[in-house]
């Protein structure tokens, strides 16, 4: 947790991986911005943690923004593909600014409690069903950002999440049916000012969940189809170079089929496409990973 003895502005470096990790040439897509160019655009990492091939400039009628490209589907996931295999020229990670690779999505869906060792750690049972709470879209930031401690709350508090992005809408789908639905995972931190969760607004999450800055994402989305197996993935958060976090999806209680099986029941648009986040929430989580 961050003591009001420590209020000060801190940067977050979010990244989940394969464990052990092994180079490959998976689909790595990011929202950027360079001195060079005009507004933001999409890029691919060349590889984990390298330079960035600007997929704007390899094909201009590509969109520059991430929702309107996963809106296309397969459509632009080719022509990304096509990119990542052409051995194109790299812009260096300096010269970049990482945004977070999904910005403004329709929803923010996230799950409390669904680790087994945090809620071991917590000494509190393990959820039968789902607990959903929400952030709003205005607390997302990019992976670099700054994350403004705000003077409201003396008990600001880090968690790593595993996201999913949810690219196709449906209504009630089935478990055996939910990843069709899924258009790739990312890094969240769920950033908490645990006063106003537990303490304020009558017990209810949100205000605690939501402030300005309180959602880092990324930096880098990955495709469904780079992800061998999304319960065995690595996670785990650095705080100034210290490890205060490290589990491993293996840990959920309810799996990412179950979660799209039950929040869509709910919370998913019929029809039309739009991009949606869900995080499974793990424990406390910040800074370096």
């Amino acid at each position: 947790m961050l003591s009001s003895s420590k209020r000060r502005l801190l940067t977050a470096l979010l990244q989940a991986r394969r464990w052990p990790f092994q180079p490959s040439r998976d689909m790595r897509l990011v929202q950027f911005q360079a001195p060079h160019l005009v507004g933001p655009h999409l890029g691919l990492e060349s590889e984990n943690g390298g330079g960035l091939i600007n997929l704007n400039t390899f094909d201009p009628t590509l969109p520059k923004t991430m929702t309107e490209f996963l809106e296309q589907g397969e459509t632009t996931l080719s022509v990304a593909r096509r990119a990542l295999a052409a051995q194109l020229p790299v812009l260096p990670r300096a010269e970049v600014t990482f945004l977070a690779p999904v910005t403004r999505p329709d929803k923010v869906v996230c799950v409390g409690m669904n680790y087994v060792d945090h809620c071991k750690e917590q000494n509190v049972p393990v959820p039968k069903e789902p607990i959903i709470f929400s952030k709003f879209g205005s607390s997302i930031v990019g992976p670099y950002d700054e994350i403004v401690l705000p003077p409201e709350s003396q008990e600001v508090d880090w968690e790593v999440e595993l996201a999913v992005v949810i690219g196709k809408t449906g209504k009630h789908i089935k478990a055996t049916d939910a990843m069709a639905h899924v258009a790739g995972f990312t890094v969240a931190h769920d950033v908490s000012a645990r006063d106003w969760q537990m303490g304020r607004n009558g017990k209810q999450w949100l205000l605690g969940k939501t402030f300005d800055t309180f959602c880092p994402l990324g930096p880098a989305l990955v495709t469904k189809d780079s992800v061998a197996d999304p319960h065995n993935l690595k996670i785990c958060c650095r705080v100034n170079g210290e490890v205060v976090q490290s589990s491993s999806t293996k840990q959920m209680v309810f799996g990412i089929e179950a979660l799209i099986a039950w929040v869509s029941r709910l919370a998913i648009r019929r029809k039309g496409r739009r991009t949606r986040l869900e995080q499974s929430r793990h424990k406390c989580m910040h800074m370096h990973v």
